[in-house]
């Protein structure tokens, strides 16, 4: 095999590889984009995948799947928006354990799954006409629904974020809550909809983890994607485009994981290459004045008051 026909192959798996990515990297950007840091992803993705393997394995249905996962993401979400937006409970711990509680509860209710094989997957659909293009063609028009949707998630968020008015709310409250609620803006309704929205895209993410990427449950099966997110989400200066990419440069490190095997590396250094890209990142972007150069919001982790405005 050429080196450039190598390279496509990383390329083209890259994709579905980096899609559990994309969804929780869109899901925190928004989450964060309004103020409030969600360590809990990991938690809200496990249990995603659960219980979307649970419903596809009880009703064979992919997309009912889907949608049971994404709520449930959403629906642990609301606990850390609960806990953090309205009782003012330090961020960092209210992610950290939903991240425990989302572990917890997916390894009990996950055990009957071990070793059951899956009823319903989703399969690639090529997109006629486009799927015949040359390179681009089989690395961007022949993948499944979830990967489109995915990709198509990107220019949306981006249009709400900066040409909406709900966008222009959103990053006010994660800028200057006061100001945005002399402004007339519900503080703790938009944080609420964005952890919400966050929870909902973790849950899909955890999803094509189950019935697509690898579809079987795996106790643990995350095994660490969601704290990736979370350093995705400085890596892409909360924009929708550059998760993207950063989402599909992830999913590139992944996939070298295995390729690299057949070179005689050790694979236990090859599992460690994206947590040292992680802890790269968020060593880069610590400082205060670091994190300001980056374009962080600038009331990120702060509860907000209306009494002390």
């Amino acid at each position: 095999m050429s080196i450039w026909a190598y390279i496509f192959s990383v390329l083209q798996a890259a994709i579905p590889a980096g899609t559990p990515l994309v969804y929780g990297t869109l899901g925190e950007v928004t989450a964060e984009r309004s103020g409030v840091v969600n360590l809990g992803v990991e938690g809200m993705m496990i249990m995603g995948a659960v219980t979307a393997f649970g419903v596809a394995q009880a009703t064979g249905n992919a997309f009912l799947a889907i949608a049971a996962a994404a709520l449930v993401g959403g629906l642990f979400a609301l606990i850390h928006a609960f806990a953090s937006i309205t009782l003012r409970v330090n961020q960092v711990v209210s992610g950290l354990a939903l991240t425990m509680l989302g572990q917890g509860i997916s390894g009990m209710v996950g055990k009957r799954f071990i070793g059951v094989p899956p009823r319903v997957q989703l399969k690639p659909i090529p997109i006629p006409g486009l799927s015949d293009l040359p390179v681009l063609g089989p690395l961007l028009f022949q993948h499944d629904l979830l990967v489109y949707i995915g990709l198509l998630m990107v220019p949306v968020l981006w249009f709400l974020f900066y040409r909406t008015r709900w966008g222009i709310n959103l990053r006010s409250v994660g800028e200057s809550p006061a100001t945005a609620d002399a402004m007339g803006v519900n503080v703790f309704q938009v944080r609420y909809l964005a952890v919400f929205f966050g929870g909902l895209m973790a849950g899909v993410g955890g999803a094509y983890l189950s019935i697509v990427y690898a579809p079987a449950w795996i106790e643990g099966m995350t095994a660490g994607i969601g704290w990736i997110v979370i350093a995705l989400t400085i890596f892409a200066m909360w924009d929708p485009v550059r998760g993207l990419l950063g989402a599909y440069l992830f999913g590139s490190v992944r996939v070298l994981q295995y390729r690299l095997q057949g070179l005689g590396i050790s694979p236990p250094l090859l599992n460690m290459l994206p947590f040292i890209l992680t802890i790269l990142v968020l060593m880069f972007s610590a400082g205060e004045a670091m994190r300001k150069r980056l374009g962080a919001p600038a009331a990120l982790m702060q509860p907000y008051t209306r009494e002390e405005r």
